[in-house]
């Protein structure tokens, strides 16, 4: 169908003509036959009765075929694009018989569609229960935990991992394990990974971590791969510090052990009256001092090995005072937490097992079964204060309880021995009102002070088997299939339109599409500072104003982040050539290169639907019924999501006209108009 503005065009010339030769005829009539007034009037009449009429059948083809053709059109092309959209055209002017024949047609199609979805959830059921179960046994393990394809991309991660690669702009489903742990030994041990599932260890340092790292194939079609991930920075530290004395001491110990051991065979074979017995017997002496201070030293790394600081980690208040509750479900022993809650440094379970013990004999000694637990934050320490109403416990008796073991096992650590490896000690005093009594512990502190977030978030996606089917990385992207490309698809807020002229980012927002889905929870949103300030009328249509970002990094900071979370995707965007350029001209002067394929979903709306006026993304959103949530039009993330399910809803159209790959999608869009920008 011709453009709307091509036809009104034509009608309009051909109305023009018609009235202007109408006129022209007219005058000549008038001119030639001299009549009165009324026999004047209709003559003029009579002309003019062509353009008039040429003027109202316009309107009417315009109002019963042109806008019911328009309407059809649109309607055919949300059917193509999703099926299940709702909100129809039904067919108006000469077409509205075609209405109970369109809504046959649409309402089979739909039916059709349901009976092909109820017949696929029965065999989907059993698989949603176990794609359930192994979620949930993916969010409760705190192993890191990554599964590749034989292309060595993400497949499968667990919340750990997540948590473990939190501050990585390259985690995520689909994305090249290269570039969130980029170590040539990683990739040439996945390569070489034996077949029948045996684990291999490897020892990775990155980004100033040390991480085991366990690797094994998995006996599946795609030739996956599993690697599970600890962090033993800590623990190679740590042994880094015994190592060191052992391997003092143990050389030490064997060499004194073997003079001790030849002076004892040296003086058992001499006379008793020998002159050198007595130099022999000094010597065994002094050996044997010299042997017992190495052993004592060795007892001493032994112990420290047993109860080492590297056991420490964050710990909340309430967390602890819970599971000191929990002990005694007997009520024989009351525990009520006051004050406010804090974090600080332990080993939990070891400080859980001493106090323990510690309120057991409390409770003996002052007679007393209720106590108060408080922490109160001091100088970079956090104390726990045991209260209890009455006199405060000697120095002496806390002495005495010093040496009480944890558990009645061989080697069972003592409450000194907690003490130390919290490097702290413990004193008693009185409280402030006289009538109450404290057993103060220092704990370590820590730089956190809000409370745990404990919000029940939406069930997350932790893996998509079906990445193991998409094309190698190494294959020709341009013949890739549409639906099969990984897509990051993004929007820049700016701080004006005249980007040659100093105008430049202040918010990147970004989401991915990766096998014809859209993650939302693979997201980049950055709000960047400008390093100028923001005019007004920039910021009526963003909403961010110099307060919002002058903490903001800046762009010379996010563009490298921005370019990991791209890795080897391509680029999405509405009217692409102006957000390219927003970050093409500071990423030249950076050495940042965004050198990939762009698909522009202005240009390919306009090669779709030529004769359609609106392109605008507010006009496609309501094309397709796309709606943007509250308060997100205009920001960088809210209309890269929109984007994003435009992007979407444009695939299976473009599919329709015989474009079915990458190549063939950018060579459309090369027909398109376009124009400069910035």
């Amino acid at each position: 169908m011709p453009k709307r503005q091509f036809l009104l065009g034509i009608w309009m010339l051909a109305t023009g003509l018609v009235t202007f030769a109408a006129i022209i005829f007219g005058a000549l009539l008038d001119s030639q036959f001299t009549t009165d007034l009324s026999s004047r009037v209709l003559l003029w009449v009579a002309v003019l009765v062509a353009p008039v009429a040429m003027l109202l059948i316009g309107l009417w083809l315009e109002r019963k075929l042109f806008s019911p053709l328009r309407h059809l059109q649109i309607q055919f092309a949300r059917l193509a694009a999703n099926p299940d959209a709702k909100d129809d055209f039904n067919p108006e002017g000469w077409l509205s018989s075609l209405t109970n024949d369109f809504s046959r047609l649409r309402e089979g199609w739909r039916s059709d569609r349901e009976l092909l979805s109820s017949a696929r959830e029965e065999g989907a059921r059993d698989a949603a229960r176990i794609r359930h179960e192994l979620e949930a046994v993916l969010a409760v393990l705190e192993t890191p935990l990554l599964l590749c394809d034989k292309h060595q991309r993400v497949l499968m991660l667990n919340p750990a991992a997540k948590d473990f690669f939190s501050d990585h702009p390259a985690l995520g489903l689909g994305r090249h394990l290269q570039q969130l742990l980029p170590l040539p030994n990683l990739t040439e041990a996945l390569k070489k990974l034996p077949t029948d599932g045996s684990p291999r260890q490897l020892l990775l340092h990155h980004e100033e971590r040390w991480l085991r790292c366990d690797l094994r194939r998995v006996r599946a079609n795609q030739g996956e791969a599993l690697l599970t991930l600890t962090d033993s920075t800590d623990t190679h530290e740590s042994h880094l510090r015994w190592r060191q004395p052992l391997a003092q001491l143990l050389p030490e110990l064997r060499g004194h052990t073997a003079s001790l051991t030849t002076t004892a065979e040296a003086l058992s074979g001499s006379a008793t009256d020998s002159d050198i017995r007595p130099r022999l017997e000094t010597a065994m002496h002094e050996e044997s001092r010299i042997l017992g201070d190495l052993i004592d030293q060795l007892s001493r790394v032994l112990e420290s090995l047993q109860l080492d600081q590297t056991c420490l980690s964050d710990t909340w208040s309430v967390d602890l005072t819970s599971a000191m509750t929990d002990l005694w479900d007997d009520k024989s022993i009351t525990i009520t937490p006051i004050g406010i809650p804090a974090w600080f440094r332990a080993d939990s379970p070891t400080l859980l097992a001493m106090l323990e013990v510690l309120l057991t004999k409390l409770s003996m000694t002052t007679d007393k079964h209720a106590f108060d637990v408080e922490f109160c934050l001091g100088n970079k320490r956090v104390y726990l204060d045991l209260v209890w109403e009455g006199q405060p416990v000697t120095q002496k008796t806390l002495e005495s309880w010093r040496s009480l073991p944890l558990s009645e096992q061989p080697l069972a650590p003592r409450i000194s021995d907690v003490l130390s490896q919290h490097n702290s000690d413990w004193w008693c005093l009185p409280d402030h009102d006289r009538e109450h009594a404290r057993l103060r512990i220092p704990l370590p502190a820590t730089d956190r002070y809000a409370e745990p977030d404990r919000k029940t978030e939406p069930r997350p996606e932790f893996h998509d088997f079906s990445i193991a089917e998409l094309p190698p990385p190494d294959s020709e992207l341009g013949n890739c299939l549409l639906k099969q490309l990984e897509m990051a698809v993004f929007d820049t807020e700016t701080t004006g339109l005249k980007l040659r002229e100093g105008d430049t980012v202040v918010s990147i927002g970004a989401c991915r599409i990766i096998n014809g889905r859209l993650r939302a929870n693979e997201q980049f949103d950055q709000r960047v500072n400008p390093g100028r300030p923001i005019p007004v009328e920039s910021t009526r249509i963003h909403g961010l104003s110099d307060a919002d970002v002058q903490d903001a990094p800046p762009l010379a900071v996010v563009l490298p982040r921005f370019r990991n979370y791209v890795g080897q995707a391509v680029l999405v965007a509405h009217n692409a050539a102006f957000d390219l350029l927003a970050i093409n001209l500071p990423g030249l002067e950076a050495g940042i290169h965004f050198d990939m394929p762009v698909l522009d979903t202005l240009l390919l709306s306009r090669v779709i639907d030529p004769d359609l006026e609106e392109h605008g993304l507010d006009a496609l959103s309501e094309r397709f019924q796309i709606t943007f949530p509250a308060g997100t039009r205009h920001t960088a993330l809210g209309d890269a999501r929109v984007t994003a399910e435009l992007m979407l809803n444009l695939i299976p159209r473009l599919e329709a006209r015989g474009i079915h790959t990458l190549q063939q999608a950018l060579a459309l869009q090369a027909t398109a108009e376009t124009v400069r920008v910035g």
